[in-house]
């Protein structure tokens, strides 16, 4: 091979070089992005939950219900809640603003009345209240209300996890829902 090829393939090889630093480089970004943008990935902060009243969240089946707790719910990893953490609740998150929140041991909804709309979910009886772009679920046949509240486009799966969890731990009773409100 004459030095004259040699100076003509030269540029192409450092222009091939450098395609593919930039294309590893590329690849190697793409993959950093990923991993810090997991929608599975919990947040670096503890999660703030708001403080609301639980007078039966010390109760041994809430107790039992947060013992089981999965550590996922689709895409949704348990977060640890931020002090003052409230009693009986349990989060879990894809990214900030997108939190799953279990809430046991509550009153019962002063929505939930006779003649409210129920929804089974496996074998769990659940009661809607929507609050603009959030839908808080109360499961309402078992000895302690649940409420499980959810985010616009957060699918079935964390109602239906948590439905078997609950239905495998703690038993069901009869609706009790409160007077009409006429």
């Amino acid at each position: 091979m004459s030095n004259s090829e040699n100076d003509t393939d030269r540029p192409l090889r450092l222009a091939l070089i450098a395609a593919l630093v930039f294309a590893v480089l590329a690849v190697g970004a793409a993959l950093a992005v990923a991993a810090t943008h997991h929608p599975g990935r919990q947040p670096a902060q503890p999660v703030r939950v708001a403080a609301v009243p639980a007078p039966h969240a010390d109760s041994p089946d809430c107790r039992a219900v947060l013992d089981a707790l999965p550590q996922q719910l689709g895409d949704y990893r348990r977060a640890e809640l931020a002090e003052p953490a409230p009693q009986g609740a349990a989060v879990w998150a894809a990214h900030e603003g997108q939190e799953v929140v279990l809430r046991c041991g509550l009153d019962r909804p002063a929505d939930f009345v006779v003649g409210s709309a129920i929804q089974r979910v496996d074998n769990v009886q659940w009661f809607e209240v929507r609050e603009g772009d959030r839908a808080t679920w109360y499961a309402v046949d078992r000895k302690v209300y649940l409420a499980l509240t959810l985010p616009t486009g957060s699918g079935p799966t964390p109602i239906q996890e948590l439905s078997d969890l609950i239905a495998e731990t703690v038993p069901a009773v009869p609706i009790r829902p409160g007077p009409p409100a006429w």
